[in-house]
Order: structure tokens, then C-alpha cells, then sequence
């Protein structure tokens, strides 16, 4: 049954190509990208068993284009939001789709023709072997090809939250987080809920925010970076999109402590954290009464020195340790 009103010309034509035993969907999610989707749609490569473009309530003709490509390729099937809801949210209803359809593995790209689909293949790969349950595309792993043409205020902005994530999602060893060219398995679309994920832009923080509470493998895919000339860009404006999903990310570190470390599972790096994020900050506080009583003439005693330097070095330790456990546990 479908999740939302869904329209394909070719409902029962449709031909499934397995990969290496393995069905695959393609998700696009589209919002008044009626320039670039038909691109987009003639890029996808054979191993692709059905595309699943959701058309998040668009003021051009993306529909219109999308349900006319259909009539040349029975794979192509529309769904489409009764109003705006999100990046996020028109992916969650492509993965709960291709979940209900039976799909092993889905992708996702953009519908702005910006991610080389001739490498989906790669993207793939880990997942249906079984290896990972989840894999993003990594630009500053081909540095070469990978960066060129990406913008110094998008690359500062992507660092800066890239290592920010890194924490709050317990995957250290991944990067280039905002990229949204992924594929996951049917496994963990059906394993995560995903009623209370981030539906705007900001979803793939979100995202790997829980697919880390769930204990599943996540795997960075060097590819090319794409940046077509005078097209609209991503909404990655350096700094201030960095201030705008900080808040989440910092909602998103709790609550997967909370989640993965002590209502699924126990795991003593929860107090680890606890102890670490309350002393460190509190031996700063106390630092500074400590400057403040020398500046107007009170005085600081040795003991009150060593109380403030013992507080924050303590808190350190427990911070670097728990940081040192939950990589453990993500890997």
C-alpha cells in the first residue's frame, strides 16, 4: 500500500534488474527543480530497479516533467506531498516507500543533476555485502576532483559542522556530513523511527545522530563534487548555517547518550560524558571567580589553585575517555 498518493504511467510494466542479488530504489527528493529533474532522471544507470521522485509540493512544473519522463521509463514513480515539508522529510517518505516495496537498498540523490550517478555502484557496494548499513559520499576524500569548485565559505562551513557531528553522532571518522548522496539498507530504514527526525535542511546530521543510537555501521564513499554554473546551490552558507543546526546537534549528542548508552544498552562513557561536561565547565567558572578575587585585592589561597586546576583537568579526562569509548562503540 502506499504512503502517499503515488503516480506511475507504467504500474505493472515494470522490469526489476537485480544487483548482485539485491533490489535498488532510488530516492529523489524534488522541489521546483523542473530544469534539472529530467537530467537528473536520464542519469540514472540500469542497476537502478525503481525511482521513487517526491515532489515535496512544487510551485513549478517538476511534476508535470517527472510524470511526462514516466511515460518512457515504467521505473519512474511520483509521489508527491500535499504541501512543503522538507528536504528530510520527502527522503523519510521515499525510504518508508521503497521499505514497503521491498527494496533491499536505498539511494538517494538530489534533483538538482549534482551527483555523479555513474559511481552509484560504489556507494552500494558496502552496503549489500553486508558490511556497513549506511553510506554517504565523502568530497575531501578526492581531493583532486573532489573539491574543485566548491566555494571557500561552503568548505569552512562544511568543516566546521563535519567535526561538530563528529561528537554528536559518535561517528569520528567521517566527514563532509552534509553531503546527501547516500544509500541505505532496508534494515535501517525499518530498524530507525523516523517521526521525530529532522525534516529540513540539516537532515543528514540528523540522520547519522540516529543511526548511531541504533548501533549501525556507517561508511564514508569518496566522490567528485558537482557544481553546475548558475544553478541554485545548497543551502550550506558557511558560518550561519553552521549556527543554524548547532542547537540540533547539540540536542541530537544528548539524546543519543541518553538512548544508546542508557535505556537500550548501559555503558558507564553515559557517566563518563556526565562527569566530564559538568566538571570541565564548572573548573572554568570557578577559574574565573579565582581572577576576579585576585583582581580586586581578596586574594587566592593555594588550595582554591589547586581545587580550580583539579577540576578541570579532571574534567578533561573523563571527557577525552568517554570521547575514546563511544568511538570504540562506533566503530
Amino acid at each position: 500500500m502506499p504512503l502517499e498518493e503515488k503516480e506511475s504511467n507504467y504500474p505493472n510494466r515494470e522490469i526489476i534488474f537485480l544487483y548482485k542479488d539485491f533490489k535498488i530504489a532510488l530516492v529523489i527528493p524534488a522541489h521546483n527543480e523542473e530544469r534539472l529533474i529530467r537530467p537528473t532522471l536520464e542519469s540514472v544507470p540500469p542497476i537502478i530497479d525503481r525511482v521513487y521522485v517526491v515532489d515535496d509540493a512544487s510551485q513549478d512544473n517538476t511534476k508535470e516533467v517527472v510524470l511526462d519522463y514516466a511515460q518512457d521509463d515504467e521505473r519512474v514513480h511520483l509521489i508527491s506531498h500535499e504541501f512543503n515539508r522538507g528536504v528530510g522529510a520527502a527522503i523519510i517518505t521515499g525510504y518508508k516507500q521503497s521499505s514497503c516495496d521491498d527494496f533491499d537498498v536505498a539511494v538517494v540523490v538530489g534533483g538538482d543533476n549534482q551527483m555523479p550517478l555513474e559511481m552509484v555502484d560504489e556507494l552500494i557496494d558496502p552496503v549489500v555485502s553486508g558490511d556497513v548499513d549506511y553510506t554517504k559520499g565523502n568530497r575531501f576524500l578526492m581531493p583532486q576532483r573532489g573539491l574543485d569548485g566548491m566555494p571557500w565559505t561552503r568548505f569552512i562551513g562544511n568543516s566546521l559542522i563535519s567535526i561538530t557531528t563528529k561528537m554528536a553522532s559518535g561517528y569520528y571518522k567521517i566527514y563532509d556530513v552534509v553531503d546527501g548522496y547516500t544509500a541505505i539498507s532496508k534494515r535501517a530504514i525499518d530498524m530507525i523511527d523516523w517521526g521525530k527526525a529532522w525534516q529540513g535542511y540539516g537532515y543528514p546530521m540528523d540522520f547519522l545522530v540516529r543511526l548511531n543510537a541504533y548501533g549501525l555501521k556507517v561508511k564514508d564513499v569518496p566522490r567528485r563534487a558537482i557544481y553546475l554554473e548558475g544553478e541554485r546551490q545548497s543551502q550550506i552558507k558557511g558560518f550561519d548555517y553552521a549556527l543554524k543546526v548547532t542547537p540540533m546537534l547539540i540536542k541530537g549528542f544528548f539524546w543519543r547518550l541518553l538512548s544508546k548508552y542508557l535505556v537500550r544498552d548501559f555503558h558507564p562513557l553515559f557517566f563518563f560524558f556526565l562527569l566530564g561536561l559538568s566538571l570541565m565547565p564548572a573548573g572554568v567558572l570557578l577559574g574565573g571567580w579565582l581572577i576576579y578575587k585576585q583582581v580586586v585585592g581578596i586574594g587566592v589561597s593555594g588550595p582554591e589553585s589547586v581545587l580550580c586546576a583539579l577540576t578541570i583537568i579532571m574534567g578533561i579526562q573523563f571527557l577525552l575517555f568517554a570521547m575514546l569509548y563511544d568511538m570504540q562503540e562506533s566503530e
